[in-house]
């Protein structure tokens, strides 16, 4: 048995110590073997659930879940500094000297009276520390791993800021117009349809972005709406003892259309 001190109520350094005791010899074989990448999607999907919490405004959940993603940020401290790389110490310290270089206008003497200015003020600092000199590199930077409409936005985003972008919503939704004629004649040809699904897709991006909307939202939300309205369906034809599969196309479309109307 480990010796751990117990407590009333827990802080920091309690958390980093439980971890390098379940990493010690004396601790779990489980955390013991885990590597970085084997806890990766572990990182992700406690990422996932806080966002989760946040939507469903569950302040006793999102504190729970947050514990949850700070132990992954811990753990994989630990595992880099029994590797010799860093420490818990250096993720702070990298932390807070990027938060006092980045908020000039907090820490120093530059000025920023709008949220708006803050960002961009924020984005040409990055890219001075990250040694980013085109649009491009810094294109290139974005995380290949954000879900893909987010890493689309943030490519847009980029390439507005160089100058390169529609003056407003109505050249985006003629793109759009462009890009799913294309994918018609691909998915009548056969050909090249992945190709051009992604062209559509990015150019939706584009609206949402010209309108205001985060597109994993929009996305997350007509998720929603399409188990409610399958669901209803669903019901309805086994009200008459059917299953979905046993109606047809015709069927089909009235109940979906009730659905929609309900």
């Amino acid at each position: 048995m480990v010796d751990f001190e117990r407590k009333s109520r827990y802080g920091y350094e309690d958390l980093l110590e439980i971890v390098r005791v379940l990493r010690s010899d004396q601790g779990c074989p489980w955390d013991r073997v885990q590597t970085h990448r084997s806890i990766r999607r572990d990182l992700l999907e406690e990422a996932c659930e806080v966002a989760e919490a946040i939507d469903r405004e569950d302040p006793h959940l999102l504190c729970e879940e947050l514990g949850d993603l700070l132990l992954q940020v811990v753990f994989h401290a630990d595992l880099s500094s029994d590797e010799g790389q860093f420490t818990m110490e250096d993720v702070c310290d990298g932390i807070v000297r990027k938060l006092i270089y980045r908020h000039p206008h907090v820490f120093g003497t530059a000025h920023e009276d709008t949220p708006e200015g803050v960002l961009v003020s924020w984005d040409k600092l990055k890219r001075a520390e990250k040694g980013q000199r085109t649009a491009a590199q810094a294109m290139d930077a974005v995380a290949r791993t954000l879900p893909g409409l987010w890493r689309a936005e943030k490519l847009q985003k980029k390439a507005a800021g160089a100058g390169f972008d529609w003056p407003d919503i109505h050249g985006a939704l003629d793109k759009l117009d462009e890009e799913t004629a294309e994918l018609r004649r691909a998915a009548e040809s056969g050909q090249g349809v992945a190709d051009e699904l992604g062209d559509v897709l990015f150019a939706a991006v584009k609206v949402g972005r010209f309108a205001g909307v985060d597109p994993e939202e929009a996305i997350a939300a007509t998720c929603e709406k399409f188990i409610r309205r399958f669901r209803a369906v669903e019901e309805e034809a086994a009200r008459s003892g059917r299953a979905v599969g046993d109606l047809s196309p015709a069927e089909m479309t009235e109940l979906w259309e009730a659905a929609k109307r309900s």
